[in-house]
């Protein structure tokens, strides 16, 4: 076992005050360029956001311990990131389709209290994942929210009924969400496991929902939300 390749590779104790040398002037830098970006390029990480900040962690992390790549070569790398972020940000403040093509759209995800499944299913976003974040909001059902939408941010914004508006609903509680049936056996409001379309439904062996053609139904609620 080489010891000493495996904790300090080709190079001696003595590299390392020159890596702590380089190690802060890149804080600065990074600190710097921050600055220079403002406020919405650390607040609002969409797509675009995060390629800039990839970008300047890559750039900023080689000259700190590589002893081959120099400072100002790091720094030019700095300078043409930051051209490109502060002219891409024009165009996009002054023609709306790159804004689009760039940073993306707010999206309906749900719409008087079920599903959009034309724009859910254009997400990378899961059932799961989707309930967690209501769940902490004090959602329990669909029935509570009026509309749900997507921000080109990833935060999810809600807007929920009045309580007295409050509609039966799909349950979003593990324990109730898991109980799906096919067979109707009583007369309730019951709701499409799949795209929470809700509707009063009587005893049958089973019932297609209108919205997504699906066949499984949990029971709906009306509960109203803990605030």
């Amino acid at each position: 076992m080489n010891w000493h390749g495996l904790f300090w590779g080709d190079s001696d104790a003595s590299f390392l005050l020159e890596i702590s040398f380089r190690t802060v002037i890149m804080f600065f830098v990074i600190l710097f360029s921050l600055k220079i970006l403002g406020k919405r390029g650390v607040k609002q990480l969409s797509v675009f956001e995060l390629v800039i900040i990839i970008s300047l962690g890559s750039a900023a992390g080689d000259p700190m311990f590589y002893r081959e790549v120099g400072i100002l070569s790091a720094l030019g790398v700095f300078v043409v990131i930051i051209i490109c972020y502060k002219l891409i940000t024009h165009f996009v403040f002054k023609y709306k389709v790159l804004e689009k093509v760039l940073e993306g759209e707010p999206i309906y995800l749900i719409e008087d209290g079920v599903f959009s499944l034309h724009n859910f299913n254009k997400e990378a976003l899961g059932y799961d994942e989707f309930f967690s974040e209501m769940r902490q909001k004090g959602v329990s059902h669909l029935g509570q929210i009026d509309i749900a939408i997507l921000e080109i941010s990833g935060e999810i914004s809600l807007y929920f009924y009045d309580d007295k508006d409050v509609l039966y609903g799909l349950p979003i509680l593990p324990s109730l969400y898991n109980n799906s049936i096919i067979e109707i056996t009583k007369e309730h409001f019951y709701s499409c496991y799949f795209c929470g379309k809700t509707e009063m439904i009587i005893p049958k062996k089973e019932h297609i929902c209108p919205n997504c053609n699906h066949k499984k139904w949990v029971k709906s609620i009306n509960s109203l939300r803990v605030t």
